[in-house]
């Protein structure tokens, strides 16, 4: 046994005849007795009150729990026995089936209408709602409606294979109990479809339930139907035996079986709740407010124990499915009590369940009940929760007690049948417990966590609404009043300003915390990273705590980013890189901590925290050059302010530093950062030079990486001070660079001196003019630039008087730099030993003003004299120089300033690989010209004739 659903109370005794039927028409029991009489009893209280026997409603409209007594006989209701009543109580009458179905006018009993088609039914079913009313007779089922006052229409008349032995309304259905079967009958066009067999044991058995579906018997056995007969659910109610009547009323199930009553739940498993044992049952009908049992001679009712008491009783015992279930069927009008008492069974009962290891099914409860998490969190003691201002909610279990009236009643006598109940206990857990709480610390765990994550949402999100709305406050009302330092207090998170008494934070800061414990302490290191990827409250002072005492270094760093915290961050993150370098690694490190990961964390930063990045990129800089660079790169920090720290804090990288930005973006380096990065390389180069030097093994034409990249920078890039770096050259060295400084200065002749008399490498004299030739034709504004090759040849042709005085004249141009730049083709002139080479200069001056002929070649002023060449002696002259040169760049030398420039002993057939291809060349534009002119001159004869 459960619990008392119901106490049994005897309404009368001593019927002078045998009960054949009975019914409830308000307070009142009306009896048909085998004599045909019809006997109406009332309770004691109502007949004392002397009332008019027809006032059937003012003593009220339910069974009373007393005594009742006859009020009145009518004598001569039925001629045959009747076999069943009905009270139709919406319409105000009597249905009873005898040897037709009448309809009498309540309260006066007076028959207004007889159903002779009746005659011979011996089962019927009424549908309130509708006014149908269905009933069987022989092997025809027939329905007529009530058409109001006393007029009953025929509706449909079907005809079935046997006598009817059950039947209810089902919807617009009608299901029969047919022989051993049950059939779904359409009340529109008669069609039937067969359900399953009824049993072997017992007849049919049709019973409706307030939801529209149906219970049907099979033996000892109820099965749920929908109202097209099919199965709804695997479960099925289980009697002792098998059922003659069975009433459905509110959540119970009271069946009549032979030697008892049982009362069973209506909810899985379909547990029996309480049983009666009574001798001689005929009758057990659903009255208003009870159950009436009907014996040969006797009633009893079965009322129903108020609600409350019930749910003392369940909770008392440990069956809280159940008593949950009955605060459902509290009545509207007591919301706040069913919600107390709810969330006080959900509480007991997840106390229970917690208890006996069903961890999962507690915390549901605990969610349920709607208690603090605080109380839940009560329940782990290892969780280290932030100090917090909120006080926990205690256990509002409700002082169900007040419902103990109720569990003191008078013995019905009646014996109730009771079930054994284990004991159940409430109370804390014992050594036993303890231990296996321990061993069950995982599972603990998991429901803890399922539970946080159940109640994380809206506390969050009321956290995070609270917050919102302080800051549109504060940034509304408070821009011009002052400042309410203990209003606000920062936020670690840089989420804003928290208001310091935030409860909702408060709470979330605990719910977060508690969680990212749990996720931790079940080895879920991938949902706490999460967790505080996202927007979480976590305590910072504890998750550090834990954190660090566990090694859990991946989510510590999350921690500190969430909180704002980067320097603790990227110290922590470079502590990790370098341990995961050293061979003395800590087992539980990750490989996945290398510089990269530096990087990755400085990337965002770029545009918040510039000095931070620039700080901490300093300590992957040399590991990773490139990827650093490109961080630098691609935020908002200056270049210069860039370059300015690494020349501060890591002087040995800042010439990487440069020399990679240029290599990425050459036109978004300034010409300061260029001229930075040249004299790195210059110093580089200038200490290598010293240290040879001294060793005495110096050789211009060697290189070394740096003077490599410091070559290849002068002759790039054009943003530094070629004036400067060349008084730092020493006089007697580093002559290759000497030519590309005076190159930019536009000092070709000595550029070009250097590389034929110091380098004695003419093909990067000819590789120098190559690129003054060619940068000039991309210049349309600019002269031709065909005369640095004749530059060149002048000094293949005079090297005597382009070494005279090098050295001054160099020193001479660095100390004046603010001098005007002389020409590309101007040297300075020797003096002549006679009239014939000064006029000789003269002329080659004066063609200082031809232009470019249209093979391309150029013209340009000479500062030689061949002739002198000739007096000083033809072996200073370079002769084959000057051949080579001719015969590579014919196309890009005006060949007659370069035959003017020739010795007189030139040999003509050393000329052939000069002058064929230039006349060739001019040959074919003269034709070009000529068909040209004659094409001109015949498109103006056409003109003119026409």
């Amino acid at each position: 046994m459960v619990h008392n659903a119901y106490d049994s109370f005897e309404l009368l005794t001593n019927c002078p005849n045998k009960i054949d039927a009975i019914e409830s028409y308000g307070s009142k029991l009306l009896i048909a007795c085998s004599d045909g009489a019809l006997r109406i009893y009332a309770p004691v209280s109502a007949i004392s009150d002397k009332s008019p026997p027809s006032d059937y409603h003012n003593h009220g409209d339910q069974l009373r729990k007393e005594p009742y007594s006859l009020e009145r006989t009518v004598n001569g209701f039925s001629k045959k026995p009747i076999l069943s009543m009905k009270v139709l109580a919406s319409r105000e009458l009597l249905l009873s089936l005898s040897e037709s179905i009448a309809f009498h006018r309540l309260p006066n009993l007076e028959t207004i209408a007889v159903l002779t088609k009746a005659k011979g039914a011996n089962v019927f079913d009424w549908d309130d709602k509708r006014g149908f009313l269905c009933f069987a007779r022989q092997r025809r089922v027939c329905i007529f409606r009530h058409d109001g006052g006393r007029g009953f229409v025929e509706v449909k008349d079907f005809g079935v294979s046997d006598t009817v032995k059950s039947m209810s309304w089902c919807g617009e259905n009608i299901c029969l109990g047919i022989r051993k079967e049950y059939w779904i009958l359409n009340s529109t066009n008669g069609a039937l479809s067969q359900v399953f067999p009824s049993g072997r044991l017992a007849p049919p058995l049709v019973v409706s339930l307030p939801s529209g579906e149906l219970l049907l018997g099979k033996d000892n056995i109820g099965v749920f139907v929908d109202q097209n007969g099919k199965h709804l659910q695997a479960e099925k109610i289980c009697w002792s035996e098998a059922p003659s009547l069975v009433v459905i009323q509110k959540s119970y199930a009271i069946s009549l079986l032979p030697r008892r009553i049982e009362i069973r739940s209506l909810r899985v498993p379909y547990s029996l709740i309480q049983a009666f044992v009574l001798q001689n049952v005929r009758h057990l009908i659903e009255s208003n407010n009870a159950i009436i049992v009907a014996l040969s001679n006797s009633v009893c009712a079965l009322f129903p124990v108020p609600l409350g008491a019930q749910i003392v009783q369940l909770t008392a015992s440990g069956n809280f499915e159940e008593a949950l279930a009955l605060c459902k069927l509290l009545p509207p009008e007591d919301s706040n009590l069913r919600a107390a008492k709810e969330g006080s069974i959900h509480i007991r009962y997840a106390h229970y369940l917690f208890d006996n290891g069903s961890y999962e099914e507690a915390m549901e409860h605990f969610l349920a009940s709607q208690v603090d998490i605080i109380y839940v969190l009560s329940l782990y003691p290892s969780i280290v929760l932030p100090k917090t201002s909120l006080v926990p909610e205690p256990e509002k279990v409700i002082d169900i007690s007040q419902d103990a009236s109720y569990l003191s009643r008078g013995s019905s006598g009646l014996s109730d049948i009771m079930e054994p109940s284990p004991p159940i206990h409430l109370s804390d857990f014992d050594e036993h417990s303890a231990l296996e709480s321990k061993k069950m610390s995982h599972n603990t765990l998991m429901a803890l966590i399922k539970y946080l994550q159940k109640r994380r949402f809206g506390i969050v999100e009321k956290a995070t609404a609270e917050g919102t709305d302080e800051v549109v406050l504060d940034a509304v009302g408070d821009n011009y009043g002052p400042y309410d330092s203990n209003r606000f207090k920062k936020s670690n998170k840089g989420r804003g300003n928290i208001a310091i008494n935030s409860g909702a934070r408060e709470m979330a800061a605990i719910l977060d915390t508690a969680l990212l414990q749990a996720l931790l302490l079940t080895g879920q290191t991938s949902a706490a990273l999460e967790l505080l990827k996202g927007l979480n409250y976590c305590d910072l002072k504890i998750c550090e705590e834990i954190l660090q005492k566990w090694n859990h270094y991946t989510a510590l760093l999350e921690l500190y980013k969430c909180n704002a915290m980067h320097r603790e961050a990227l110290k922590l993150l470079h502590q990790l890189v370098e341990e995961s370098k050293s061979n003395q690694s800590k087992p539980e490190l990750n490989p996945k901590f290398k510089p990269e990961s530096i990087i990755e964390y400085l990337k965002p930063l770029c545009w918040t925290d510039p000095m931070l990045v620039l700080e901490f990129s300093m300590l992957v800089l040399e590991s990773c050059p490139t990827q650093t660079i490109e961080l630098l790169l691609s935020g908002n920090i200056p270049a210069d302010l860039v370059n300015s720290y690494l020349k501060q804090h890591a002087p040995s990288m800042q010439g990487r530093y440069l020399e990679l930005m240029l290599a990425m973006n050459e036109n978004g380096i300034s010409g300061n950062l260029q001229n930075e990065m040249v004299q790195i390389y210059l110093s580089e180069v200038l200490d290598w030079h010293a240290e040879l030097n001294a060793q005495e093994k110096w050789d211009d034409k060697a290189y070394s990486p740096t003077r490599n990249k410091l070559l290849s920078a002068l002759e790039s890039i054009s943003g530094y001070n070629p004036e400067a770096l060349l008084k730092r050259l020493p006089a007697d060295a580093l002559y290759e660079e000497r030519a590309l400084l005076l190159g930019k200065m536009n000092q070709h002749e000595l550029a070009l001196s250097l590389y034929v008399h110091k380098l004695h490498v003419p093909d990067l004299a000819l590789s120098y003019c190559d690129r003054v030739y060619e940068s000039a034709a991309h210049l349309p504004s600019a002269k031709s630039s065909g005369n640095i090759y004749l530059t060149l040849l002048q000094i293949y042709l005079n090297p005597r008087k382009t070494t005279m005085n090098f050295e001054k004249r160099i020193t001479n141009l660095v100390s004046f730099q603010n001098t005007n730049v002389p020409k590309v083709s101007s040297v300075t002139p020797v003096k002549s030993k006679g009239g014939r080479a000064t006029k000789k200069i003269a002329a080659i001056e004066g063609a200082e003003d031809l232009r470019v002929s249209p093979s391309g070649t150029d013209s340009s002023r000479s500062d030689g004299d061949a002739d002198e060449f000739g007096d000083e002696g033809g072996s200073t002259i370079m002769l084959d120089e000057v051949l080579d040169l001719l015969s590579k760049r014919w196309d890009r030398i005006n060949g007659a300033q370069a035959l003017k420039l020739l010795p007189r002993e030139t040999k003509l057939q050393n000329l052939l690989p000069f002058l064929g291809p230039l006349l060739k060349k001019s040959s074919e534009a003269y034709r070009n010209l000529s068909v040209i002119k004659s094409l001109r001159q015949s498109e103006n004869l056409q003109v003119s004739t026409i």
